[in-house]
């Protein structure tokens, strides 16, 4: 028995999201709400979701491959990288589409078996190239055009997790993940 409803999800996005073995995350909008935040000596900080980090964990637990892909960087996102057991990490990269193919190169996963989140126009090349595209409703008009889906929650605030739950319930993997924190 599954645990999350996707009873309403189109056929189509269960199919793709059942042959997701990567998920690769943009950081800025996606994993975060977007916003940056500077104290006065110039600090940056950024807030993480803790559910959407649980979710990261769960598809880790059943072998999906995690990472990120950023156009900015900063210590912050290599510190929650490292925090998740995240050990694909691209930061500073303009051009994700290099980083994209870096990310395949070194995991021998094709690009149809992964799942791209991303929200803005230079998320956009990886967008179309992955076999589930994703975004987040805050996301530019022009990206929601290349998404499979839109999920219904915001970057930074459970966005992340509700993609983790649909790729796990695609696979039938969510009852095994809670019998697991159960046990």
């Amino acid at each position: 028995m599954q645990l999350i409803d996707t009873s309403g999800y189109d056929p189509l996005l269960l199919e793709r999201a059942a042959r997701i073995h990567a998920l690769v995350l943009d950081v800025d909008g996606v994993l975060t709400d977007g916003r940056l935040y500077f104290d006065n000596q110039g600090n940056e900080m950024k807030a993480f979701c803790t559910s959407d980090g649980l979710g990261m964990r769960a598809l880790q637990t059943q072998g999906v491959v995690l990472a990120l892909i950023t156009g900015r960087q900063s210590q912050i996102v290599a510190n929650r990288a490292e925090n998740l057991g995240i050990e694909h990490v691209y930061q500073g990269r303009n051009d994700k589409l290099s980083a994209f193919h870096e990310l395949l190169d070194a995991t021998g996963i094709e690009a149809p078996a992964v799942c791209y989140a991303g929200d803005d126009w230079l998320d956009i090349p990886v967008l179309d190239r992955v076999g589930l595209a994703v975004t987040v409703p805050g996301a530019d008009a022009l990206v929601k055009t290349h998404a499979h889906w839109i999920t219904s929650r915001p970057g930074g605030h459970g966005a992340v997790r509700e993609i983790c739950n649909l790729i796990l319930s695609a696979r039938g993997l969510d009852r095994q993940v809670l019998d697991k924190i159960l046990a």
